[in-house]
């Protein structure tokens, strides 16, 4: 199934993220710039690492997580005021780098407003490049994805 598929359903997510949309969050079309929709993501996915206790170089760790690739099929308008969840999964765990896939609904509702991916590769920070993923990490991702 492609990331374009207007059949996500909230049922394929592992993690929930709720956003509270903001008046700031609009563009002088009315309705939350599309640009924002990467900040909704990103907040959902840096929750997703906090939970696994994926801290990078706010944990003063040598090794950790940077985006390589992101992007957004935008479905629908979304007008303030309103709540946005973003539902989130591992697709794939590579040797060094991992796919997320993201559903953003209307809040309480199967409404899907976003679909979108993103890539992670694990990096050593001070060689600034790609290393393989640790096999507790594998394990932790590993518990977000979508097993239906």
């Amino acid at each position: 199934m492609t990331m374009t598929d207007q059949t996500m359903t909230r049922d394929q997510y592992t993690f929930w993220k709720e956003i509270e949309v903001r008046w700031g969050d609009m563009d002088s079309m009315g309705h939350v710039n599309n640009t924002v929709y990467f900040t909704y993501l990103e907040s959902a996915r840096v929750e997703m690492f906090r939970t696994i206790g994926i801290t990078g170089r706010q944990g003063n760790n040598s090794q950790g997580p940077t985006l390589v690739s992101v992007s957004c099929d935008f479905i629908q308008q979304v007008v303030f005021p309103a709540i946005v969840d973003v539902g989130a999964r591992v697709e794939s765990i590579g040797h060094r780098s991992f796919r997320m896939s993201y559903g953003l609904f209307l809040h309480g509702t199967d409404e899907l407003v976003a679909t979108a991916n993103s890539v992670t590769a694990w990096i050593d920070y001070a060689a600034e490049r790609s290393v393989e993923i640790p096999e507790e990490l594998r394990e932790a991702l590993g518990k977000y994805q979508n097993k239906k």
